[in-house]
């Protein structure tokens, strides 16, 4: 018998998983405690420092002086601002898919595979193996703060379910794996971990991702799952296919042992609704996480219901004002000098490499003792194409409130521009979880949500203004996933686009819903 095998089996007692449940709860006091005692901006200026020395011997360490990097202040002077094609063109590109003595010190040894939401185009996002243990201690610490803050948890005396994409990872150079990164994940799981787990490898290999969700819902009907973890909509569309293969009415119902789902990837007032009505049970609690390609960035703080930035496993981050994001001279903001109530671009420094990188998402500080925000929305996610400058932020809120004023909850949506004569409207389009009775209350309550939230819109929307109400477009219940599912871009990380400021991508979306025959209603 192997060592996993033998694991495993001494694992799948309910003695030992008894134990390992007590342990985890003492752990989640500890680290909890450690959390609480840190200070935030020493431990950044520390990760920084130890993040720089680390990279000192690699090409972009020799490049921009690494060497002789003492302070905050040194860093941000020799290591300007990039975006992913700014390192993509400068330094990844000609090296790929071997990224040895870079950015980061050895060689790579994965890649995560991500497509922009705005752009589309594949990243190559190198993930270290000091990130992967970076991610893996953040996710604990995710844990942990649930734990700590639920005396009577049992999570590990059943499964810990992550909804992902595939982990069937290609090998394009030796040493070198690349591929979504939920999948990198699952590879990487520790033996230890393995047996609280599901899915197990081989039915995590699957790359199809609409075989891949039968599967899963076949092989989890019976499992003890405790806790499940996703992109939110992924998960809304899961729940009702585990609902339906059970012939039961609630998530409850099929997991009486469920106690915590995991959610993120997107803002999650607009899925409240349907999270509640899916999952039946108020003893089911929810938890937000804000994981992206390049790194851990926060945990849903269960006291406060905020995210609670990560600050001690091995990111320095640093945070720009939005305004401020295009300029020659942008004001570059850490922990030791921010501002609440300031919507900031995230800019991170990471444990694989990626240096000064934005990462494209915006977020607001509510606390900074200890650091607690909200995101808020992507850098590129905004409309502007009538001069309303809308923000990712404000489309949400509006969304989100215009539903419960409805009677409504949601599955997805979007949200772009038409342009005609003489100035043209905004087009939204929508798959409901719960369809209002009335359409019109809907899309009346939209536009007045967005006229009190921004005053651009407003102004364009009062008399002389020349902008009309948005109009609606409904799909029927499936109509996102066909479409995401003819780009190649269904399941795992990807995510429908939320707002398309160009017009392009929602004309796209628009076309090939009507020539399937999937928009259901047209109001205009």
């Amino acid at each position: 018998m192997d060592v996993f095998s033998a694991v495993s089996r001494v694992a799948g007692s309910r003695l030992i998983r008894r134990a390992v449940n007590r342990g985890f709860h003492e752990y989640s006091r500890r680290r909890m405690h450690q959390l609480g005692q840190l200070d935030p901006a020493s431990t950044q200026r520390a990760t920084l420092l130890k993040l720089v020395k680390t990279a000192a011997r690699t090409r972009f360490g020799a490049d921009h002086g690494f060497d002789t990097i003492a302070t905050i202040e040194d860093f941000q002077k020799r290591v300007p601002l990039r975006t992913y094609d700014d390192l993509w063109n400068s330094y990844l590109k000609e090296c790929y898919p071997i990224y040895e003595d870079l950015t980061w010190p050895g060689r790579i040894p994965f890649l995560a595979l991500t497509s922009g939401t705005t752009t589309g185009a594949t990243k190559y996002i190198p993930v270290s193996s000091a990130m992967v243990r970076s991610n893996q201690k953040a996710a604990k610490t995710m844990i942990a703060a649930y734990m700590q803050s639920r005396p009577d948890s049992r999570l590990f005396l059943g499964k810990l379910f992550f909804l992902g994409g595939s982990s069937d990872l290609k090998s394009p150079a030796p040493g070198v794996a690349q591929g979504d990164l939920s999948g990198i994940a699952s590879k990487t799981v520790g033996p230890m971990l393995r047996p609280y787990s599901f899915p197990p490898l081989d039915l995590a290999l699957e790359p199809d991702w609409d075989r891949k969700v039968a599967t899963l819902t076949t092989h989890s009907l019976n499992e003890p799952i405790t806790l499940i973890s996703g992109v939110s909509s992924c998960l809304v569309t899961f729940f009702q296919g585990l609902i339906q293969a059970a012939g039961k009415s609630t998530v409850a119902e099929v997991w009486p042992t469920l106690e915590l789902v995991v959610h993120g990837g997107v803002k999650f007032d607009p899925y409240r609704a349907a999270f509640e009505s899916l999952l039946g049970s108020s003893r089911i609690h929810l938890q937000e996480s804000y994981p992206c390609s390049e790194g851990f960035v926060a945990f849903g703080d269960p006291a406060t219901g905020l995210l609670r930035l990560l600050i001690d496993h091995g990111i320095f981050f640093e945070f720009v004002p939005l305004e401020e994001l295009g300029s020659s001279q942008p004001t570059r903001h850490w922990l030791g000098n921010l501002q609440t109530g300031v919507n900031y671009a995230i800019v991170v420094s990471t444990c694989a490499g990626m240096w000064a990188h934005v990462i494209g998402d915006t977020v607001r500080f509510e606390s900074l003792s200890p650091p607690l925000l909200t995101f808020t929305g992507r850098t590129k996610y905004y409309l502007s194409a009538f001069g309303e400058h809308l923000i990712s932020e404000e489309v949400e809120g509006a969304v989100a409130a215009a539903a419960a004023e409805a009677g409504a909850s949601l599955r997805d949506w979007h949200v772009g521009p038409v342009f005609h004569e003489p100035l043209g409207h905004h087009v939204f389009v929508v798959e409901f979880f719960k369809a209002p009775d009335d359409l019109e209350v809907f899309r009346r309550a939209l536009d007045s949500q967005l006229i009190q939230r921004n005053a651009h819109y407003e102004w364009f929307r009062a008399d002389g203004g020349g902008l009309p109400a948005p109009s609606l477009a409904v799909t029927r219940p499936g109509g996102f996933d066909d479409w995401m599912r003819s780009r190649g871009k269904l399941g795992g990380q990807h995510k429908v686009p939320r707002m398309d400021s160009s017009g392009t991508l929602t004309a796209e979306l628009v076309g090939y819903l009507k020539h399937e025959g999937l928009i259901e209603v047209e109001l205009t």
